[in-house]
């Protein structure tokens, strides 16, 4: 098993040595490390693999020499600025009071201005707040003194606390639970190491998270504007189609007051989504509901816990299998798509399927090698919809439903339709690509399958009620 250490080591010579012997005498293996002092300069990632035992004794030992990051207590910088007369010396009291206190100095600035005094900023690291007081008082002695507030979103002061200071504001924005913060604090750091990789701005990665859990946030309760719109299809159904500000689309098969669902969003907006299904239908929790997922991606699957029935096939259904055993889900296998998709699942409180809600749609067609090929058909109040199996280009298990009856056909994101995004859904729609790459697991095999959907169903003939945006209809 794997587990990550986050450590803070102290910046002198021989600091990772300490750690990586630790690790070795232990007779476990370090799998990633990962340091970047443009971002943080002591926080160390150290992926490890080995037994449980193995990495507790780790933790033990790493915590005994004061490497673990202990986030209950992070210490906490202070900025202050110091009136100094414009002579020779006049700093080095300053600075002989804060090495007798052991502070790190984390930042510095000043520069004379043509009077008989100059004002110097530093920004002082404390770890035991106990010293604040005493530090404070006898800094006061040497010169006027006062403290500053500043601005974190100017300037970084210090380093030593950015990844405790990322994690807290996310989880105050999202009101994540404390014992999320080391993973989405690992999840973060790997996503960096990946793009720094590929020439992009470490910070650059932080700052998309960031907005990521402001967008999320932001649509919350009345702010959740989602577009709604409604079609009468012959024999009696009606089709409900509900695009919310970000994550997939939803669409409800309306008959005999029975519900289908297609596809139904992000777990974070269960309230906002449970408030438009409860207008849509007066006595929705009193009616039968039935739920079928395009594809396993969390905004296409979070509110699942609302349906006593929940159809996917093998593929699917193993990806819910691994995430209720904890381990990496079909998408977490791809390196460069894990962390983003754990973190994205802390961030709306994604929680896995009841397995006993499931059932696997019978695979009754001849295998095929296409990238689009049969699989069955499921009967929904005396409606036929086909069901086609992807090739995993998006995502593995994906399917395509296709009711031949209205011509109507419920591709997932093997199709989006950018070009009918609200500007929320834009915005938010351009942040996955940059923090994966691609949302896509194979975008070869995904331009292969989509050509080929659109060969068997053209979009001059079948409307495409696709994963994200406006509808795609030919007689529009």
């Amino acid at each position: 098993m794997k587990r990550t250490f986050i450590t803070r080591l102290p910046n002198k010579a021989g600091a990772f040595l300490k750690a990586t012997r630790i690790v070795a005498q232990s007779g476990a293996n370090i799998t990633r490390v990962s340091y970047n002092k443009a971002v943080d300069l002591h926080v160390l990632f150290l992926e490890v693999s080995g037994s449980q035992a193995q990495l507790d004794t780790i933790a033990v030992r790493l915590n005994d020499v004061g490497y673990i990051l202990n986030e209950d207590n992070p210490g906490k910088t202070i900025l202050l600025e110091f009136h100094l007369p414009n002579v020779p010396s006049a700093v080095l009291p300053v600075l002989e009071l804060i090495d007798s206190f052991n502070f790190n100095i984390t930042y510095m600035s000043g520069q004379e201005n043509d009077t008989d005094h100059q004002d110097l900023k530093v920004g002082i690291y404390i770890q035991d707040p106990a010293q604040t007081k005493a530090f404070l008082e006898r800094a006061a002695k040497l010169c006027e003194m006062r403290v500053l507030n500043y601005d974190k979103s100017q300037k970084v002061l210090d380093n030593t606390v950015f990844y405790l200071s990322f994690a807290h504001q996310l989880a105050s924005t999202l009101h994540l639970p404390q014992e999320d913060m080391d993973a989405l604090i690992a999840d973060s750091n790997l996503l960096m190491q990946h793009l720094d990789e590929k020439g992009e701005a470490p910070h650059k990665t932080f700052s998309y998270i960031g907005k990521i859990a402001e967008m999320l946030h932001s649509f919350k309760g009345e702010n959740f504007r989602a577009r709604i719109s409604q079609r009468s299809l012959f024999g009696g159904f009606t089709m409900h189609i509900i695009e919310p500000p970000c994550g997939g689309n939803t669409y409800i098969l309306e008959k005999n007051r029975k519900l289908l669902f297609i596809d139904c969003g992000f777990p974070c907006y269960k309230d906002e989504m449970l408030k438009i299904f409860r207008s849509l239908f007066p006595n929705f929790d009193n009616m039968e509901r039935t739920l079928i997922v395009t594809h396993a991606d969390i905004d296409h699957c979070g509110l699942h816990d609302l349906f006593d029935t929940f159809y996917v096939n093998e593929e699917t259904r193993l990806n819910f299998a691994l995430q209720n055993n904890g381990l990496p889900d079909l998408r977490e296998q791809n390196r460069i798509c894990a962390p983003y998709n754990r973190i994205c699942k802390l961030m709306t409180g994604y929680t896995p399927p009841d397995m006993h809600t499931l059932r696997v749609i019978e695979h009754t067609e001849p295998a095929s090698d296409a990238p689009i090929s049969p699989r069955g058909t499921l009967e929904f109040e005396g409606l036929t919809l086909r069901v086609f199996d992807g090739n995993g280009g998006h995502f593995k298990g994906e399917i395509v439903l296709v009711d031949d009856a209205h011509r109507i056909v419920f591709s997932g994101d093997i199709m989006v339709n950018i070009k009918g995004f609200s500007k929320e859904q834009y915005d938010f729609n351009l942040l996955a690509p940059y923090l994966m790459t691609t949302v896509n697991l194979d975008s070869r095999r995904a331009a292969a399958e989509r050509k080929y959907l659109q060969s068997l169903f053209p979009t001059d003939v079948y409307t495409y009620c696709c994963g994200h945006g406006a509808i795609m209809d030919p007689n529009a």
